[in-house]
């Protein structure tokens, strides 16, 4: 059971999935304060000075903080067109390398035609010269 785990968790696949999680987790980071310090005080701005965690609304002894599901749902749009963006990069410069990769097939073998025929060529040049 143990080779078993082991041959699971250090594979390539598992170790460039928490990889990626945690870099994800470091990017989503860095777009939430951006959302939180930069992008939502100058939405507050142009709406007139609205700071969006601020929005609730008191029903009875309850308070609805909308205002952090709006600033949530801001969050998870940028990290989404973010991610997205990352992602169309990536692909694309994979894309690039591909192609330099991909060598041009070599041209296919002569047919037993083509080949008489070029024995032919070769015996009329022969002939001509001589």
């Amino acid at each position: 059971m143990w080779k078993e785990f082991k041959a699971f968790a250090f594979k390539g696949n598992v170790l460039d999935l928490a990889i990626g999680v945690i870099i994800g987790a470091a990017f989503g980071q860095i777009v939430s304060s951006a959302v939180n310090d930069l992008i939502t005080p100058i939405l507050g701005i142009i709406v007139g000075g609205l700071d969006f965690k601020q929005l609730s609304v008191t029903v009875g002894e309850a308070t609805i903080l909308y205002g952090n599901f709006i600033q949530s749902v801001i969050d998870f749009l940028l990290i989404a067109v973010s991610i997205f963006l990352f992602v169309k990069l990536v692909n694309k410069a994979r894309r690039k390398e591909a192609e330099k990769s991909v060598e041009q097939p070599a041209p296919p073998e002569p047919s037993k035609e083509e080949l008489l025929l070029a024995e032919i060529r070769d015996l009329l040049k022969a002939q001509k010269q001589g």
